[in-house]
């Protein structure tokens, strides 16, 4: 009778903290709401060749009097991406240097590491075939279109009439 007397007089002095407590544990247990699509998009997303290759075809051929168009591009670089380092330089007899990526772990313990920058390709030339290559105002915007996208120059951008 007398433990139960003394805890329930020491739940009554600290009744607040006990509340702030379990209110406290309940917000902990409640599942934080996070999908697996929410996940997916945030990780970089670096489009493919082909891709580019097709949406700029797409693009292209809403240019007026364009037609259909079908759209290639060489790649001197492809896309590389570049990771963040911690360099440890030891000067001394050994005068080590000494490069680590940092690692980034995400709340599934899962490890990548931390993206610095990516580097997009770099391109060489690009054949355009269309329906409106005939038309040398359509030829011309589509050479500044691409050239504007690739950072190619007119003279590595070749339009031609489609059959």
């Amino acid at each position: 009778m007398e433990l139960t007397e003394k805890i329930m007089g020491w739940v009554r002095k600290y009744r607040f903290v006990l509340l702030v407590l379990l209110v406290g544990i309940a917000l902990m247990l409640i599942p934080y709401g996070r999908t697996e699509e929410t996940e997916a998009s945030t990780a970089p997303q670096t489009p493919t060749q082909p891709d580019i290759s097709r949406e700029l075809s797409q693009i292209l051929s809403q240019i007026d009097g364009a037609g259909e168009v079908s759209v290639m591009l060489t790649v001197r670089t492809g896309t590389s991406t570049v990771y963040q380092t911690d360099d440890t330089l030891t000067t001394g007899d050994s005068g080590s240097e000494r490069k680590d990526t940092v690692i980034v772990t995400d709340e599934n313990r899962g490890q990548t590491g931390l993206v610095q920058h990516i580097v997009y390709p770099e391109y060489r030339g690009a054949i355009i075939v269309c329906q409106g290559a005939d038309n040398v105002q359509v030829r011309l915007s589509i050479m500044e279109a691409v050239a504007r996208i690739t950072g190619l120059g007119m003279d590595k951008i070749s339009v031609l009439k489609m059959k």
